[in-house]
């Protein structure tokens, strides 16, 4: 049985494209990856001359594509005038209510006494003793004087009885002035303690809001630091994108490439190969061909 053997082949051109992609492929295999520069490379425990030389020219090219594409590496855009003037509000208010928790703090710890209370007192409080003292002083000697004057209208001015209505009067008054003297002070006690209970009061109102400052502060911090741990992720990001496009530029151009070539050949004839097989021609069917053959032949010779 004979066998026929049909070839087709694209053109020349598509072949010598296909021929160059297969090239560029199985050499791209052998350039190893790398994420850095010359500055990043280290020698390796083990490594060969030839290995450690790959890896340097394969960084060397690295930086050359840094180079190139440095113009669509991507950017992160810096905060803004607002977002800057929010953070350095939020900064310089924190652990401002500090000096109101130090105050309730010594507030709880010490006991009243007269030296925490004179911190309460009225500054005019010896000015209004002292007033009030004078007033009395003055009434005294009003009442003094009127003991004397009815001792002389009555004949015994000079006398013991005098004598007695008068040392009786200034005991009494002695008395009455210093009874006034300690109540105006007492109520000065009284009003510094009123003073003293209110201000603790006030402080531990404000340590009472710790809690809820506290919160204040950890959610402020906290979104100040998403806000820069987001700035932050995104610088992390386009550096790893721009390391991304200068580490794998070689394999995507010539990705690129391939789906240019494979275009290309679609709208091309397809190459192949078909094979044909053709049956030996019978005894009978020679011989016949034979006698044809030979008849036509006779009759050629015959006709003039």
């Amino acid at each position: 049985m004979a066998e026929q053997v049909t070839v087709s082949r694209p053109a020349p051109f598509v072949e010598k494209i296909g021929s160059d992609l297969a090239t560029q492929a199985v050499a791209l295999t052998g350039v190893p990856v790398v994420t850095g520069g010359l500055g990043s490379l280290t020698r390796a425990a083990g490594e060969t001359d030839a290995g450690f030389k790959a890896r340097q020219d394969a960084a060397r090219a690295f930086e050359v594509r840094q180079q190139n594409l440095a113009g669509l590496a991507p950017q992160v855009a810096g905060q803004d005038r607002l977002q800057q003037e929010a953070q350095k509000r939020a900064e310089s208010g924190l652990g401002s209510f500090q000096p109101f928790l130090d105050q309730a703090q010594i507030a709880s710890a010490a006991s009243f006494s007269p030296q925490i209370a004179q911190q309460f007192m009225s500054p005019y409080q010896q000015q209004v003793i002292d007033t009030s003292l004078a007033e009395f002083d003055r009434q005294a000697q009003t009442q003094e004087q009127r003991i004397r004057d009815q001792a002389v209208a009555s004949g015994a001015f000079g006398g013991g009885r005098e004598g007695v209505l008068q040392s009786e009067f200034r005991t009494g008054s002695d008395r009455n002035r210093l009874a006034l003297e300690a109540g105006l002070r007492q109520q000065g006690f009284q009003a510094a303690q009123q003073a003293a209970q209110q201000n603790f009061a006030n402080q531990m109102g404000l340590a009472s809001a710790l809690p809820g400052l506290q919160r204040g502060d950890i959610s402020t911090l906290g979104s100040l630091g998403a806000l820069n741990q987001a700035q932050e992720q995104a610088r992390l990001n386009a550096q790893r994108e721009a390391t991304r496009m200068a580490t794998f530029q070689p394999q995507e151009q010539l990705q690129n490439y391939g789906n240019l070539v494979t275009g290309i050949m679609g709208g091309m004839q397809g190459s192949g190969t078909t094979t044909q097989q053709i049956p030996d021609p019978t005894f009978l069917q020679t011989a016949l061909g034979a006698a044809a053959t030979g008849a036509g032949i006779y009759g050629a010779l015959k006709r003039p």
